[in-house]
């Protein structure tokens, strides 16, 4: 059984915003107040712009919903890794995430895949892994819509942008120690230093492990370093160079098994229980990404920028998710619901002990000029750029619970309610295939924002970009006693390139200075090889090929009000309909198709709704929420040859030629909203957070054997003490109520329990 062990996360320094356009904090990269930086108090400078270049204007005549989550909320709520960041932000679910790329952050935003659509400072961070911390970050910001004009191929629900710490001027220095249950223990240490000659140096850095809440051995250890030097910050030529570093050893979470026609988790299953094996499951990550930016100033109103970067992400996971045959006490298969002859047992299947070992290579170059000049009575904003970028990926696949002679281990029959998770048979790694894939990608486009007068402004973008990926896929000799076994018996070569055209125009009405009105329309692209890691088939006779499949389109119309209230509390709304227009399907036994094509003829539309408030309705009150309401629904879910010839390969009937049809889009909660305030009573700072998501249905395919992923509503609350301008306390409680819920879940039999309540105590001393 897990026990609580108590042993303090970062204090939220100066206790500020997220927002959901404009922010209130502090901008990224932008020189630092060292008045702020000494104390902990609540102060509230506005984010006046995104961080990419590419966004011209201030968040409040932006046209399109940002949501930008600072250093200082993360801070208070303790919030650490990118998946809890995301999970207290409205419109998002987790899946699994062992796919293609492996185990990793697998992110659904406004009913899209959005695993893909990760950038690091603006540029492309593809790889799946789990971003476990935020040590190095600034902010995270959320761009929700059809994205793909800003953030290349993809991006159809939007995409997310973490934005790293760099070297600034002013001097300060913020050492953190924290301690909690679940073995909880963290340290962290920000330092910058002015050299007062236009140079700084910063360096962070970081130590963490601790268990999963709720949970019998899931466990997590890292260390970061990230050190970064700034030249020039005080003239027209800055140059900024930075490395980081991060090492996870975890033993990654994949749950109990999970039916909600039995309520959720079954009857008798502990949320404790682990139904892999612990001594043989980990999860390996390095990362490791050297980044150089030049500036240049050629006058006041135009400004080079370039960036360089190589990034490497190497993660080996070896898994045993919990998929087999389950029997209740009852004598009932909850998979099937016909009678079982050994209740209480649970008997493992699947891909057990499976090893994934994998390496993404990322080399990318991005170059922006940006100029404001004048035609006549209007005043532009333009930015025009160029990015080119080569990836490479590697994977290796094997088995690890084998005999020497490749022959499978029989896996032991397991207590339903009691597993044991302890492996004690042979480990022998057979290989079973080797994937390579490399993707290209050369994009040029152009922004403006044209301003009228002090009412209007129409904002203009588009991008052209030419992707260009193969993957080589090599498949091994498994069969038991061969003499073949584990060498290569047969490889296949997929290739895909196509010429992508992106745009997005919005229109700014001002009715008053603080105030905007706003109408947008954007599109994606998304061809087949979107990522590195994505598939490239040539033929098939299952009719899944997508190697010559055209790209996917989406697009986003979105009508939306912000108003910024004395400079203090921002008020955001917006109304959208975000629609595929085309997706893959398969096509099975299509004469007319005869390598097997996947079609372009899947439809599917998500109509919502956004609300936002963030900022300080007093002066030691302040608030962040967010609000959203999806309408989710499948237009068409199969081909048009499937509809009209229905078959098992098909998976539909003459009664029914199109399952999918009618159906919300899979792990798209309709309701789901966020809150978090706090209050500030001179030395002490209150602060209460709530979480809710409502049901939402998971399926894969044609909707066979649809999972209904249980909503639920969460708290949070946090207490802090200054006890001093330098030194303070803060106290955090995770689901403070114990709340049970699942997430992650899987139409197949799992889902993963959401973290038990937690309680972190932290230090923070700054100088």
């Amino acid at each position: 059984m897990y026990t609580r062990k108590f042993v303090v996360s970062p204090l939220a320094g100066a206790l500020a915003l997220a927002i959901t356009a404009p922010a209130l904090a502090e901008p990224a990269g932008a020189p630092a107040d060292a008045r702020n930086l000494d104390k902990i108090e609540v102060h509230g400078e506005y984010v006046v712009k995104p961080s990419s270049v590419k966004y011209t204007e201030p968040l409040l005549d932006t046209p399109q919903t940002i949501t930008v989550v600072t250093r200082d909320v993360m801070d208070q709520q303790n919030l650490i890794g990118l998946r809890d960041v995301l999970s207290t932000l409205p419109g998002i679910t987790f899946g699994a995430g062992e796919g293609g790329g492996g185990y990793g952050d697998s992110i659904t935003l406004r009913g899209f895949n959005a695993s893909s659509d990760i950038t690091t400072d603006g540029v492309r961070d593809s790889a799946q892994y789990t971003r476990t911390d935020n040590f190095n970050l600034e902010s995270v910001e959320l761009i929700n819509g059809a994205n793909s004009v800003f953030s290349g191929a993809g991006s159809v629900g939007g995409n997310i942008n973490l934005v790293s710490k760099a070297a600034r001027t002013g001097d300060f220095t913020v050492l953190t120690a924290g301690a909690g249950t679940d073995s909880f223990g963290r340290i962290t240490v920000d330092s910058n230093t002015d050299l007062d000659n236009g140079t700084a140096v910063r360096v962070n850095a970081m130590v963490h492990q601790n268990d999963a809440p709720g949970r019998d051995y899931e466990n997590f250890e890292r260390w970061g370093f990230a050190p970064s030097v700034s030249f020039g910050l005080d003239s027209d030529t800055r140059f900024y160079a930075s490395y980081y570093h991060q090492s996870d050893d975890n033993i990654p979470q994949y749950g109990v098994p999970y039916f909600s026609a039995f309520g959720g988790g079954l009857p008798g299953v502990d949320p404790e229980n682990y139904y892999g094996y612990h001594n043989i499951d980990r999860q390996k990550i390095d990362v490791d990404m050297v980044t150089g930016v030049f500036e240049h100033d050629f006058s006041q109103n135009t400004t080079l920028r370039s960036l360089a970067r190589f990034q490497q992400v190497e993660q080996l996971s070896i898994v045993d998710p919990p998929q087999g045959t389950w029997c209740l006490g009852s004598g009932v298969n909850p998979a099937t619901g016909a009678t079982c002859t050994a209740p209480n047992t649970y008997l493992p299947s699947g891909p057990r002990g499976n090893s994934r070992d994998t390496k993404n290579t990322i080399a990318i170059s991005q170059t922006d000029l940006t100029t404001h000049f004048q035609t006549g009575s209007v005043q532009h904003s333009l930015v025009t750029g160029v990015s080119i970028s080569k990836e490479e990926f590697d994977l290796d696949t094997g088995n690890l619970l084998r005999t020497t002679t490749g022959a499978v281990v029989p896996l032991p029959v397991m207590s339903l309610t009691d597993p044991n998770s302890l492996y004690a048979g042979p480990i022998d790694y057979i290989r079973s295939g080797i994937t390579q894939g490399s993707l290209d990608n050369q994009a040029l486009y152009v922004f403006d924002t044209l301003e009228f007068s002090a009412q209007w402004m129409l904002n203009l973008g588009a991008r052209y970009e030419h992707n260009e990926g193969d993957t080589i896929a090599y498949t091994f000799n498994t069969t038991a006693g061969s003499p073949l076994l584990g060498r290569a018996t047969a490889v296949t070569i997929g290739e895909n390139q196509d010429d992508l055209f992106s745009y997005r125009a919005g229109l700014v009405f001002k009715p008053v200075t603080n105030a905007s009105l706003y109408l947008a329309y954007s599109n994606s692209k998304t061809p087949s090889k979107a990522s590195v890691n994505g598939s490239c088939t040539a033929t098939s006779t299952t009719g899944t090929a997508n190697c010559n499949v055209d790209p996917e389109t989406a697009i986003n119309v979105e009508f939306g009000a912000k108003w910024d209230i004395n400079d203090r509390l921002a008020l955001t709304g917006s109304v959208f309909r975000n629609e595929r227009e085309d997706y893959k399907v398969a096509d099975p036994g299509n004469p007319d198709n005869p390598i097997g094509e996947q079609q372009l003829d899947g439809k599917a539309r998500v109509d919502g709704v956004t609300l936002g408030a963030a900022g300080r309705i007093t002066q030691h009150w302040s608030i962040f929420a967010n609000v959203t309401w999806l309408d989710s629904e499948v237009l068409q879910g199969v081909s048009d040859f499937c509809r009209a010839n229905p078959s098992t390969a098909c998976g539909n009937t003459a009664a029914d030629p199109d399952p999918l049809k009618g159906l919300p889009i899979s792990a798209t909660p309709e309701r789901s909203g966020s809150l978090w305030t706090t209050y500030d009573l001179q030395q002490w700072t209150f602060g209460y957070g709530v979480t809710y998501q409502s049901n939402y249905d998971v399926y894969t395919g044609t909707g066979a054997n649809i999972a209904e992923a249980k909503g639920y509503t969460a708290h949070r609350a946090m207490v802090a003490y200054n006890i001093n301008e330098r030194f303070g306390l803060q106290l955090n409680a995770n689901n403070l109520f114990d709340k049970e819920y699942y997430t992650r879940v899987r139409n197949n039999g799992w889902a993963t329990p959401g973290d038990a309540r937690q309680v972190v105590l932290t230090a923070t001393y700054r100088f």
